[in-house]
Parts: C-alpha cells; structure tokens; sequence
C-alpha cells in the first residue's frame, strides 16, 4: 500500500515547439491575447506524489511517496490508470530566457519583485524548504536534472530519515505561519502569494498529519516496487545522466546507497509482520517476477549494463576498460544480490505471512487511514461513503448515455451483449503493437490543431509515445504520463501499453490520447512546470484529484474538439468515464465496506466492458495504492461543475479559452482551492475587473 496525494524501443511522436514568448504569470491582463498565447511558453525553472508527469511531489513524505507516484505515473494513468506519479521545447534564438535547469536550481523568485515584503521572504523560505528536500531525497533533483544529486540515494525508510523530515516539516510550517501572520491579517498576501501560501502550510500540515500511519512497514507491492523504479533510472533512457565517466561512477554510488535501502525495506517488513501490518498475499505474488526478472547471470543481459552500450566519446583505452569493470562490478556484486536478497525474503518469509484480505479497514486503523488518504487525495472534505454513493449515481447516468450510443449504431441487443461485442469484435483491435503506435502518433496533428478552439495557454514542451517496457507491461496500465525534463534534456513521455492486444480496443484510442497527452497531462504537466513567478513547490509538484481530475475533463473536451465523430471512440471516452466512476465504488468497496478482490471484480465485469486481465490489474492497483483512483472522478466532476457555474453566472461573457487559462494558469491547485479562485475570478469578471489574480 501507497499514499497517494497531491500522474528502450520507442516510435516516436512529434513534438510541439513553435517561437515562444516568455510571460510572467502574475502580471497576466485578462482575457488572454491571442497574438501572444499562440506560441507561447510561460517562462519559468517533478504523484503531490503517482507518479507518480514525473510529480515530484509537493507533498514530500518519504521516497515511498516519490515511489508511488513514479509507479502512477510510468504503470498507470489507465483508461478505461492512475497510482504516482511524470522539458522544455525549442525556443525561438532570440528568446532573452536562462535555461530551465539554471532557472530550477536557482532560489525562488519573489513573485512581487520586492525584496523586503513577506511574499518575498516566503517564497526565499520556499526555495530553501525545496533545497532541503532535495539534500533529503536527492533523486527529486535528478528528476529536475539539477546536478550535485546524482550519487546519493536516500535510506528514507530508516528512522533517522523520517524524524528528519518531520522536523523539516515542522520547521517550515511554522516558518511559514511566523511570516504570514502579520501578511494575512493586513491583507499583504494575494493573489498567487497567497495561493502560494495557503498550499504551502496545508501541504506540511497533511504531511505531518500522515506521518502517524505506518506506511514504511508497507514499502513493497507491485504497483510500488522500488526496483522496478530504480531499473528505470539506471537503464540509460531516464532521469539518471550518462554523459560522462562520472556519470557513471555517480550511478555506481546511488547504486550502494540503494542497496541500503532494500536492506531497510527488508528490516521493516519484518517489523510490519509482528505488528498486523502486511500487503495482500495476492499483490505480493506479483511482485516475484518482477524481480526474477533482474536476477541475470551474465550481467550483459541486465538493463542496468544498457549505459555501457553507449559509452561517452573521448575516454582512453584505459579509463573505459576500468569503467566497464567497474561498473559490470557494480551489477554483479550490489545491484543483483540486493535484488536476490528482496526477492528470497518476499518468497520465503513474508508471503506465508502476508493477508489474505483486501482492503484498508483489515489494517490497524485501517478506517481512520483510509478516510486521511481520502481528504488528501480529493482534497474536499467528501466522506468515503458519500464518495461510494457519487459513485453509484455516475454509473447509472453513464450507462444511459451508453445505451443512447447502443441505438445511434444501431444495436440489436442489451447492455451487457454490447459490452460484449465492443470488447471481442475483430473490427476493434489493433493488428500490431506497431500498428497500435502508429495509430496514436497518427492522432498528434489533428488534436492538436483542434485543442486551439479551447486553449491559449499551450507547452512549448514537446512530448513523445513510447512502448511500456517488456519487464512491467503485464502489470502497468494503459497509459501514462511523465513529464518533460526542466532543462529541455528530455522530451515528455506518453507511456503506451502495448500488452496483450486483445485488451486494448481500438475504440478507446483518442481517449486515452486527450487523457495522457493534449489537452491532458502533457498540456497541464509540461505547462505547470514552465510557469514564471510560482515557487517550485508549486512548479514541480501537484495534487492528484487536480492532475487526474484535469485529465478526466480533457477526455470530454474531444465533443467540442471535434475528434468524436465516430460513435465508437465517444463510446471509449463513455467507457472511460465510466471506469473511473466504477474506482469510486470498488475503491471505497474494498477499503470502506469490507469487499474482497473476488467482490470488486464482479462489479467490473457487470458493470463495463473489460477483459480480465484489465479487470485483475486495475483491482490489484486499488488494493495496493487506497483512494488514489477516487482522483479522476472527484476531480473531474468539479471541474466541470465550476465550468457550469461560470457559464450560468457570466452568461454571453463566459469565454472557454478564458476559463481554461485561469484553471492551467496556476498549476495545480486542491479542488477547494480551485473553487474559490473561479469564484473570485466569476465575481471580478462581473466587476469589469481585467486581473487573473484578482
């Protein structure tokens, strides 16, 4: 189990670069011109944690946490994803912008220009808050390709790591209140100060908040499984550089650090086991092959010896011939044995150990645990069971809007025969893996140009679709999201499954394409991150309900776009909706009510088209990550219920392309957030007022 929070061989898409023109944020006018935000990046310097994007979180409990979202992010945002979880593009020649990686690694910028105001001394204690959480978990700064990190890897398992981060946490926590108190009372703070301010103490009060939940007993699964992370980044296509000898020698480091750290998963699991807090026994049988997968005996065929195929130019016979012992050392000798080690435990002491149920509530505290990863995953004060019954509610809706479809093509035949003949008919599946990437690069240019109809805030960033790898495609989910690298090192990545083909309908493509990539996470993510003026916390981080909520809505922005001609990909984007009100019940099911993984699949299969091995994974993925998939749906029906609102109250003068600058405008928010910002801009709208932040 994860808290959630705040998500190799590649075709590659294309990209979107255009001449940018650098903005400032806190000085938008409003509306937007469009001779300005046609081509442009909003200048600036990673999921909350799933991965998870890479959202590195703003909620920065633990590299369990950073884990968790890495996980949501490269196995799941799946249609049909998440837990978390995921550059820059080329800019024009005479764009007057420093490099993002320069701009990261240098403190925060007073959003007001002033140096002697609060807002000025609460963004300089955010950026030192950002450094010490770096020095803390050195692999968010490889995720932001800042340099200095890059051979460390945090043992934030131990107890020395986790009573330093709740001192940091408490440290700047009341920081913060100390410099803000006086700010609040006078009216100082406003407009992105203040959001800037009330993220900033909410987020270390639910971080401190969460640290009384024992999820350090719990660090394996597979869904978060450390190795599998730690695979990726050495593989040479990741955040690690290997550019280079000491790249190199910095990996063979972070490699001893990481050894360490199974050693502490290892300890802890065993401290989990005499105190009644185990993994399910069926999310723990997955996890053996996962690791078995690295358990190589000629260290050439391990994906961690990938760097040593690509060996940088310039090194004597000598020097490269020491690197690869060294390094073909390192693969031997640390990373396989630590690697043996977890996996011979997991199989000989912790499965016979491990529970037989499901859910959350089997746990001690389970139901106290439960409902805080409820609040800090919607960030709404939504109860579980009134969760599970919007859940309920949104089935049923869903499921007439599918029966509308079933009559516009003409099916003879229920619900659960047509279910049965979109999920089996030749007509919808892919004849390749290959003919399954072409087909969702093909999607790029119409999307794109159909997303200026709805947006002037676009990415300079360009992003591209890779195949999930060979080694975590039968676990991961349909699709994903990591975001683009600061410093423009390394595009964004939409993550495509291309698993088990008869599991991935046709009909589902363009939505999953708007959910992963435009107007989705890679319009929000890569967006976020190139903002002017907000803190880093802000930039780089991000709450699920927002992140995922934001992708659900932009899966229905495909009716506007003109991109859901054919009946049968809007019945994928019903689908699609309709999964995600299905996580409502089954999440709170399992966790909440007590239900089996037996139970939870039983609803999937009456209540949606899904092939098994869709039906198990998503399943399996809720019992290991509780409440992260209640993001989706909760974040999306507030979104749309904010649109609605404006749209009712602003009349002839509610402007869409307005509307979602201001909702993309300033990164992610917490939905309660978000609510009031819409409201104050509704009302400044009605007042003639022209100020996004007003």
């Amino acid at each position: 189990m994860a808290l959630p929070s705040r998500h190799s061989v590649s075709i590659v898409g294309g990209g979107l670069s255009a001449a940018t023109t650098p903005i400032d944020l806190n000085h938008l006018p409003e509306p937007l011109p469009d001779s300005i935000m046609s081509n442009t990046v909003i200048v600036a310097p990673v999921h909350r944690l799933h991965a998870t994007h890479i959202l590195l979180a703003r909620s920065t409990r633990t590299l369990g946490m950073l884990l968790t979202v890495l996980a949501l992010l490269l196995t799941g945002c799946q249609q049909g994803a998440d837990a978390p979880s995921d550059a820059v593009g080329d800019e024009a020649a005479d764009t007057a912008r420093k490099p993002a990686a320069e701009a990261a690694a240098e403190p925060d910028q007073p959003a007001s220009g002033e140096a002697d105001t609060a807002a000025s001394k609460l963004n300089a204690m955010y950026a030192g808050f950002d450094q010490d959480m770096m020095a803390l978990n050195p692999v968010r700064a490889t995720f932001r390709g800042i340099d200095g990190y890059n051979d460390r890897w945090a043992n934030s398992l131990g107890s020395e790591h986790r009573q330093r981060e709740r001192a940091l946490h408490e440290q700047y926590l009341q920081q913060a209140r100390d410099l803000g108190a006086d700010a609040l009372a006078s009216g100082e703070l406003s407009g992105q100060d203040l959001l800037s301010y009330q993220m900033f103490t909410s987020d270390r009060e639910m971080d401190l908040r969460g640290m009384a939940y024992p999820d350090y007993l719990m660090p394996v699964n597979q869904f978060r499984n450390p190795v599998n992370f730690f695979v990726q980044l050495g593989s040479g296509n990741n955040a690690q550089p290997f550019k280079t000898a000491e790249d190199y020698r910095n990996f063979i480091r972070r490699a001893e650090d990481f050894s360490v750290f199974i050693e502490q998963a290892i300890s802890n699991m065993r401290d989990g086991m005499a105190q009644g807090y185990t993994q399910p026994r069926a999310l723990m049988v997955k996890v053996l092959p996962q690791l078995a997968a690295h358990l190589v005996d000629d260290v050439e065929s391990s994906l961690f010896y990938n760097p040593l195929r690509s060996l940088p130019e310039g090194l004597d016979a000598t020097e490269r011939e020491q690197l690869i012992a060294d390094y073909s050392a390192m693969i031997s000798d640390t990373l396989i044995p630590c690697i043996r080690s977890l996996h011979d435990f997991i199989e000989r002491e912790y499965l016979p150990a491990a529970r037989e149920t499901a859910g959350m509530n089997h746990l001690p505290d389970g139901d106290e645990w439960y409902a805080y990863l409820v609040e800090r995953t919607t960030t709404t004060d939504l109860t579980p069971d009134r969760i599970h019954q919007i859940g309920l509610a949104e089935v049923a809706r869903i499921h007439a809007e599918i029966r509308d479809v079933m009559e516009q093509t003409g099916f003879d035949g229920d619900m659960q025969a047509f279910f049965e003949f979109t999920k089996n008919d030749p007509q919808f599946q892919f004849e390749s893996r290959e003919a399954m990437l072409a087909a969702y690069n093909s999607l790029l240019e119409e999307v794109d140009a159909a997303a200026d109809k709805l947006f002037k805030l676009k990415p300079a960033a360009a992003f591209e679709i890779r195949p999930v790898e060979a080694y975590r495609e039968q676990s991961a989910s349909a699709g994903s999201y990591q975001r683009p690298a600061a410093d423009g090192s390394r595009p964004g990545i939409f993550y495509l499954n291309t698993y088990d083909l008869s599991a991935r309908p046709s009909w589902g493509m363009t939505t999953l394409f708007l959910h992963e990539a435009i107007p989705g996470h890679h319009f929000q993510l890569a967006l976020q991150q190139e903002l002017q003026g907000l803190p880093a916390f802000r930039r780089f981080g991000g709450d699920t309900a927002y992140v995922e909520g934001w992708g659900l809505y932009a899966e229905a922005l495909g009716k506007e776009m003109g991109v859901y001609d054919d009946p049968y990909q809007y019945y994928g984007t019903l689908t699609a909706e309709l999964w995600r009100a299905i996580r409502l019940v089954v999440d709170t099911g399992l966790h909440l009510k007590g239900w089996s993984r037996e139970q939870v699949l039983e609803y999937m299969y009456t209540n949606a088209p899904v092939a098994e091995a869709r039906a198990v994974s998503e399943a399996e993925r809720f019992m290991a990550i509780p409440s992260q998939a209640l993001a989706y749906k909760i974040g999306q029906l507030k979104i749309q219920e904010l649109r609605a609102r404006a749209e009712a109250e602003l009349g002839a003068a509610f402007a869409v392309r307005d509307f979602h600058a201001l909702v993309l405008g300033s990164g992610s928010l917490p939905l309660n957030i978000l609510e009031q910002r819409v409201n104050d801009w509704i009302k400044s709208r009605q007042s003639g007022s022209s100020s996004l932040d007003s």
